[in-house]
């Protein structure tokens, strides 16, 4: 989770003077457009109904299901009287029955059998398969779903086991369940290069669980849901039927507390998801999709907390601890994994492969596949915090940590977050979001940053004097608490790598795993550079910017890999954009190592996402385009009746991801060739690293 200067520079102060205020203050379906055809059945009898379309049939009677009086009889003749439901999964072996009019097959509870068209878990029934039947039994309470006498009802388990068994037959008519659309079409790149590379993007930074992070309810949606897109994509309650109520997002997003947003979320997405909008979910598993079609073969996802802010902000739902929130998130990532799978008819058939290993990255990669890697980005991690100069944990700690986050199937992380820690100093934010972290630094540390003048040339970002900032950080400090000053130029973090924080680097070379240098002071990141040096250890990167840039040449020279965090771009190389990012990291490349590019979204985690070009209004990327292996057409996302753009929504969503990525050869003019062939070999470059120390 990150920050980055320029037009979101007041979104960490905003954060924070957000929920003090907030301290001190205190419908139906629609249908969609079918986005693709249903996906073919597998073999397995359950797990193969994903997305089919069928009428439930009695066995013991030999009727089918209809509806019926505000609910469902069991007294149709023919297939053609009986209700035609679409099988969507809700999970490995779970099933929404959805009608033709978008009425679902539901339980009230308790023993009736109802219609609705509100996704419920109480539409949610696991099916079981048994000598050609079905048992049809509510996942909220195990009760078995019964026909007798034409009427259905929901009857303790073994009470009657004829009335429960089905027969799903093959119906027509079926309506879509509404999801997103991918809007690609073409088989996605598998196999391997000539030389056995991979080929594709790494996106090395991003947050797809952040919906779980800061006590579960700043942010609003989630990646997948079991009962679908209408639960997934919903607005949060606090935001109410206007977003005036939304405080926080209105003053991250926009910048002040008095702001007006459509919360109705689908099917219109009229005002979000958007690149600006830092509380609305951004990476849902239909967009995740489409950028894996688009070419994306690595997505490291980062689990994400912070601890103060979870504090500070008065509506959570769940543990604010740093441990209890990275568990949490590792196994919604499963989940996932699970539901994806089960879209497509059962475990392993899905596109999303959560990996542990470079040789699993190749074999996902050679299937066609989106390899999934695990990190860690957070301030307290292993309850290492420091309070008064004292650490809170010890080795003993960090070796436990360590242990449980690899088998976790953690293998990438910053060490260094935001505030310092018992690791190390961290590097500074600029700005007035700095004087926020810093009031964060002095709540969770008991102490404000301490900067000296830097003696070489690689510096932390430019502090402002804390007493420069906002009445509403100020107001967030103990009274009568001394703000430093501190003078200008070039500033250095007086916290280097402690000796825990040395025992947390080794500990890391010897599991082989990825030492993120972002966030880490100069003196941190030196300190740490030399230990690598020292034993030539590649498994090093900055991911999204968050390092000084001189350190680039560095991690190179050790085999290591960069990825620029994914911000605008622009073809005027006199301003900062992701194009001259890449020239400078491509000037510091070294020619003893395979060389590739990556990006790091930090998509979900308080970073807004890329704009539109500027010039994309008079010579814009034109739809359809062919992904960079000419494999794939691409046209423009929809999702419900809302159409993206990248021309004027820039990176909305995770979805124009691709969409950004071939607006590179545009951007990158002459170099524009070049500019993607070096961005389709950051896979390679990355496993490449990462088998140089994997154990």
């Amino acid at each position: 989770m990150t920050h980055k200067p320029g037009r979101s520079r007041r979104r960490w102060v905003n954060a924070l003077a957000a929920t003090l205020a907030l301290v001190l203050a205190g419908g139906g379906i629609a249908a969609s457009q079918p986005s693709s055809d249903p996906i073919g059945p597998g073999d397995d009898p359950v797990f193969g109904l994903a997305n089919g379309c069928y009428a439930l049939k009695s066995e013991q009677s030999g009727k089918f299901v209809r509806r019926a009086d505000g609910g469902y009889r069991a007294d149709a003749d023919t297939v053609g009287g009986a209700e035609a439901f679409r099988t969507h999964a809700a999970q490995l072996g779970r099933f929404m029955f959805y009608g033709k009019g978008g009425d679902m097959l539901a339980h009230d509870g308790k023993r009736a059998i109802v219609s609705t068209r509100d996704a419920l878990p109480t539409t949610d029934w696991t099916l079981t398969h048994t000598d050609g039947t079905y048992a049809v039994t509510a996942t909220a309470n195990g009760n078995q779903l019964t026909a007798a006498n034409g009427n259905m009802e929901l009857t303790d388990p073994g009470v009657n086991p004829a009335g429960g068994r089905f027969v799903l037959t093959p119906a027509e008519g079926c309506a879509t369940f509404p999801d997103s659309e991918v809007n690609a079409t073409g088989k996605p790149l598998s196999g391997t290069g000539p030389n056995g590379e991979v080929r594709g993007f790494i996106d090395a930074h991003v947050h797809l669980d952040a919906n779980l992070f800061i006590g579960g309810q700043v942010h609003c949606g989630t990646p997948f849901d079991p009962q679908g897109i209408t639960v997934a994509l919903r607005d949060c309650a606090d935001h109410g039927e206007d977003g005036m109520p939304a405080l926080l997002e209105n003053i991250l997003s926009h910048g002040t507390p008095v702001a007006e947003h459509d919360t109705t979320g689908w099917p219109t997405f009229k005002d979000w998801p958007s690149h600006d909008s830092l509380t609305h979910e951004q990476t849902y598993y239909r967009w995740v999709e489409r950028a894996w079609r688009g070419g994306l073969r690595v997505f490291t996802n980062l689990l994400v907390n912070n601890r103060v802010l979870c504090d500070v902000y008065p509506l959570k739902n769940r543990s604010c601890n740093d441990m209890d929130t990275i568990r949490a998130q590792a196994e919604q990532v499963r989940q996932m994994q699970d539901y994806i799978d089960a879209q497509y008819g059962g475990p392993g058939r899905g596109w999303f492969r959560i990996v542990r290993s470079p040789e699993e990255v190749r074999k996902v990669a050679s299937e066609g596949k989106l390899a999934v890697t695990m990190g860690i980005e957070t301030s307290e991690l292993f309850g290492c915090s420091i309070r008064n100069d004292v650490p809170q944990c010890n080795e003993a700690d960090i070796d436990r940590g360590l242990d449980e986050v690899y088998a976790m199937g953690v293998r990438q992380m910053v060490v260094t977050h935001k505030f310092d820690n018992a690791f190390g100093g961290v590097r500074f934010d600029p700005g007035i979001q700095g004087i926020a972290v810093n009031a964060g630094n002095f709540l969770g540390t008991g102490k404000f940053w301490q900067a000296e003048a830097c003696t070489t040339p690689e510096h932390d970002n430019p502090l402002l004097s804390v007493g420069d900032g906002p009445a509403e950080v100020l107001s967030a400090l103990p009274p009568g608490v001394t703000t430093p000053v501190y003078p200008s130029g070039p500033l250095c973090n007086t916290r280097g790598l402690t000796k825990l924080g040395e025992h947390m680097i080794r500990g890391m070379m010897d599991r082989g795993m990825i030492v993120d240098l972002d966030h880490m002071s100069v003196k941190t990141a030196e300190d740490t550079l030399r230990i690598l040096e020292k034993v030539k250890y590649s498994g090093v990167v900055s991911t999204h910017s968050w390092t000084d840039p001189l350190n680039y040449k560095r991690i190179y020279a050790l085999g290591g890999f960069v990825a620029a965090y994914a911000s605008g771009l622009n073809s005027d190389p006199k301003k900062d954009s992701f194009v001259s990012a890449w020239r400078k990291a491509r000037a510091d490349r070294s020619e003893d190592y395979y060389y590739g590019f990556g990006y790091g979204a930090d998509t979900n985690g308080f970073g807004p996402q890329a704009q539109p070009r500027e010039d994309a209004d008079t010579n814009p990327l034109q739809y359809p385009y062919k992904t960079f292996d000419g494999g794939t057409t691409m046209d423009r996302q929809r999702t419900g009746e809302r159409v993206f753009d990248v021309n004027k929504d820039g990176v909305a969503q995770y979805g124009l991801i691709p969409d950004w990525i071939a607006d590179m050869r545009i951007a990158a003019g002459k170099d524009g060739d070049k500019m993607i062939e070096d961005m389709s070999r950051g896979a390679e470059a990355y496993l490449q690293m990462w088998e140089r120390v994997a154990k």
